[in-house]
């Protein structure tokens, strides 16, 4: 039902909001916002009059008349009979920062953790595919498991890493998020439960949520403050005893240079967890897609090494191009097969020349990483100097590998900063997102993969919204939902 917002009753909600530091219109605008992002105005309410408004507040009306105006460009306020704006969320069709669409001149995206093209390397595979294609036209085009060099191709790397793996327990798949969606319906689903490692990957919270299956999340501990390695990885402890507890259907789990945290799960770890995976009857499903960004040489084996159960995902988007859209799931034939059934209810199989195209790239894999990771090293260590110039008050993990770096704040404003971000030439994804049930509010992810003079600007810009929030603090407050931000 919707409600009407009288002008006492929004002035009680407000509280002390014109701070002075920034214009009156922009800070009333902020309040109001996050006002209606914390539920504590309700959708569809009715706001007062800026007449009404104005005079409760002690401001000129020109004040309410711009706060409000730059409320409905946003979306937060319809545009209403007269000044009685409606209050919503905003709908878009495609989320602000969803990969693939282009970022508004000005803004430094934050909120992916991706890279450009290996370029000549990605060129000249696509090239060779496109004189491999003619081979391919007299078939019909579709293939559910994926062109067979391809997971041959696959196969072979994973038996160079101490799996022995044929084709036919690979099925290629357009991406690692299309892979945990083949896996989640195949294996979990309505009611099932799935463990989490928390915080993860908020794609994965999403698809397990879409499932319709119920996220079981096991906390890391926590890094120690003024350690300069990567924190102490996962709690084995905790992980065995929820596993034993809980006995979910499937656990989801980033052990090799976890997202968000840059953590490198060790051999000890993955031989504790494939056992007490097995014994719990639960599925171990692990996204590699980082593994092969591995920036301090840390030697660990793939958990399919320790069980043949494990289930593996991977990808090329992060150590090549997303803009591949090639994925892949690894496992026992049995299961596979389950996997192949559920996939031709999505699709019927992946485009054929980005699959010729990978096919080369996964043959020469180490080709392009070693600049790459060269590159990455240099950016991971830039940024942390940053942070402790710009922002002491923060405590970053340093991340063994991957491409971001996972930082404790030092009050709880991770969503405030990225409500207020795109204001100072940035895009940010709140902690919350990474955790269920609104957690991480202390936290947020800043990668590394920006070239070093963006990275300086998104610095600080990022200490300037900083800046902003210290100097209001009912802006700090922390909210139960983050911004509709997508993230990769």
């Amino acid at each position: 039902m919707s409600t009407s917002l009288n002008a006492s009753a929004l002035v009680r909600l407000l509280g002390p909001w014109n701070t002075g530091a920034g214009p009156a219109y922009r800070e009333l605008a902020d309040v109001v916002r996050l006002l209606i992002m914390d539920g504590r105005i309700p959708l569809d309410a009715a706001l007062p009059s800026e007449r009404a408004l104005a005079q409760a507040l002690g401001v000129s009306r020109t004040t309410v008349t711009a706060a409000y105006a730059g409320l409905r460009e946003q979306g937060f306020l319809s545009a209403g009979q007269g000044s009685r704006g409606r209050t919503g969320i905003p709908h878009r069709t495609v989320p602000v920062s969803s990969p693939g669409v282009a970022v508004p001149d000005g803004i430094l995206d934050l909120a992916h953790a991706s890279l450009p093209a290996t370029g000549e390397v990605v060129h000249r595979a696509f090239a060779d595919a496109l004189k491999n294609l003619p081979a391919l036209l007299p078939g019909f085009g579709y293939d559910a498991l994926g062109f067979p060099p391809l997971r041959e191709a696959i196969a072979e790397r994973y038996t160079a890493a101490g799996v022995p793996t044929t084709a036919g327990q690979i099925l290629v798949t357009s991406g690692a998020q299309h892979a945990l969606n083949i896996v989640l319906q195949t294996i979990a689903g309505r009611n099932h439960k799935v463990l989490v490692d928390h915080p993860t990957y908020p794609n994965a919270l999403d698809a397990i949520r879409a499932s319709g299956s119920r996220v079981v999340p096991v906390p890391l501990p926590p890094a120690p403050v003024g350690v300069a390695d990567a924190g102490p990885g996962w709690d084995m402890d905790l992980l065995e005893a929820t596993l034993q507890e809980q006995r979910p259907a499937m656990a989801y789990l980033v052990p090799d240079f976890h997202n968000p945290t840059g953590r490198l799960m060790s051999d000890l770890q993955r031989r504790r967890l494939a056992r007490a995976a097995a014994a719990a009857g639960t599925v171990l499903v692990v996204d590699e897609t980082l593994r092969a960004l591995n920036l301090d040489g840390g030697t660990t084996s793939p958990l399919a090494a320790f069980s043949p159960a494990v289930v593996s995902i991977g990808s090329l988007s992060k150590s090549h191009w997303a803009g591949l859209r090639t994925g892949w799931i690894r496992a026992e034939e049995g299961l596979l097969g389950r996997f192949i059934a559920t996939r031709t209810t999505m699709d019927l199989g992946g485009a054929a020349v980005e699959q010729l195209a990978a096919t080369g790239l996964v043959r020469s894999f180490d080709q392009p990483l070693g600049a790459r990771l060269a590159l990455l090293r240099e950016n991971r260590a830039f940024l942390l100097d940053l942070l402790a110039e710009h922002l002491p008050g923060w405590q970053p993990e340093r991340p063994a590998g991957g491409l971001a770096v996972w930082s404790r704040l030092p009050a709880a404003s991770s969503t405030a900063l990225t409500v207020i971000a795109p204001e100072f030439g940035i895009r940010l994804a709140a902690g919350p997102r990474f955790g269920a049930g609104g957690a991480f509010e202390q936290y947020m992810r800043v990668p590394f993969t920006l070239p070093p003079a963006q990275l300086s600007t998104a610095v600080l810009a990022l200490r300037a919204a900083q800046d902003r929030l210290d100097a209001a603090p009912q802006l700090r407050r922390t909210l139960k939902h983050a911004p509709d931000v997508a993230i990769a």
